[in-house]
């Protein structure tokens, strides 16, 4: 295998960083940060605490790291999502929550376009405890998906079903209600000629849709609970879907031509997010870890993970430290590959830490490096 490593390019303070969405725009590298909430002086530690009326940062990105472009008003900050629709930019945000306690969970999110120098209110989408957009094209079709609702016992009578919107031409209308309790992610791609939509939920089972023409059928369960994120790739001949989780073990299946079966499980608990780098011998793979124990009594110092395929397998190359870590994505910039990392909770359970990005590099193995590297 090749040597990889993982090092600190920049630190970013943010509180409660829910996602990190790096893309281009009118020649500026921007990065959109989610926020959940901020420490509450004076009030003891508790992820399910804290001031949920937040901005989510948009950052520029400069020669050692990243500056304030603009902030939007995103109280709760659980996703951001960019995309295009011909020469037209949005930014689709959700907000799980707002206030400071007790929280309204039904709450507005907000889709943002760009006005050619800043980002401006386009619509807003009436939710409950939304998690995450997702942007895909499906026969031609924009389509604007929506994962959200919490099971608490309080909340029960109220919670919604996850949304899927299509777009019109002037604005995201209602396509479809997919089923949910406690959703958390989607993951569109296409295989064997047809396309699919993956739906992650922590109470309900996580499912696979397949598209019929007209809409989105179950085509199979992935994960029976606890789902949190889907990545894809190819590698060897073959196709593969990864399903994190967050109390039960990761899994990784393999497409037979008609459904995907288990092909490798992965160890250990606390999975929150995957993504996918391409390597000379193979994809790498990052997944980011976030709590242990209870929603009470959290531990959120982890150790998150870096796999390599190799021999038909994912196997560790190394581990990289974070504090509630909740999303990664991957950019580039001229030197290579960047890999951004949201941190929600400090060790001490405090929504202020740091989101940080790493750059990525592969190179053949060399002796021990003491330098600030997951390898």
């Amino acid at each position: 295998m090749c040597a990889a490593r993982l090092t600190e390019w920049c630190r970013i303070p943010t509180s409660g960083a829910r996602a990190v969405e790096p893309f281009e725009l009118d020649g500026m590298s921007l990065l959109a940060v989610p926020q959940l909430a901020y420490d509450l002086p004076g009030r003891p530690a508790d992820m399910n605490g804290g001031d949920s009326d937040t901005d989510l940062l948009l950052l520029r990105k400069t020669v050692g790291g990243y500056e304030p472009f603009q902030t939007l008003p995103v109280p709760g900050g659980e996703d951001a999502e960019f995309f295009r629709i011909g020469d037209r930019a949005f930014l689709a945000t959700a907000s799980i929550r707002r206030g400071r306690g007790p929280y309204e969970y039904a709450t507005e999110s907000t889709i943002y376009t760009w006005s050619g120098s800043r980002f401006e209110p386009f619509q807003t989408v009436a939710g409950f405890a939304a998690k995450q957009w997702r942007h895909f094209t499906v026969a031609g079709q924009h389509f604007l998906a929506l994962a959200q609702g919490v099971a608490l016992p309080d909340t029960a009578p109220v919670n919604r079903p996850s949304l899927i919107f299509r777009w019109d031409g002037e604005a995201f209308r209602l396509s479809q209600e997919i089923s949910s309790q406690w959703a958390y992610n989607w993951h569109a791609f296409s295989v064997g000629g047809q396309d699919f939509l993956a739906h992650a939920d922590h109470v309900e089972p996580s499912r696979l849709y397949r598209w019929d023409g007209g809409r989105f059928v179950v085509h199979q369960e992935v994960a029976e609970r606890h789902g949190r994120a889907f990545a894809t790739f190819h590698a060897d001949g073959h196709d593969y879907l990864l399903v994190a989780c967050l109390l039960s073990r990761s899994r990784l299946l393999r497409w037979d031509g008609d459904r995907f079966v288990d092909h490798q499980v992965l160890d250990g608990l606390g999975g929150r997010e995957l993504a996918v780098l391409p390597g000379k011998h193979g994809p790498y793979v990052v997944r980011v870890n976030f709590i242990l124990g209870t929603r009470e009594a959290p531990d959120t110092a982890l150790s998150s993970t870096l796999y390599q395929w190799h021999d038909g397998k994912l196997a560790v190359v190394g581990e990289f430290p974070t504090f509630g870590g909740t999303d990664v994505a991957v950019c580039a910039d001229g030197q290579g590959p960047l890999v951004a990392v949201s941190n929600a909770l400090s060790a001490d359970v405090r929504f202020a830490t740091h989101t940080v990005v790493y750059r990525f590099t592969e190179q053949a193995p060399r002796h021990r490096d003491r330098g600030r590297s997951a390898r």
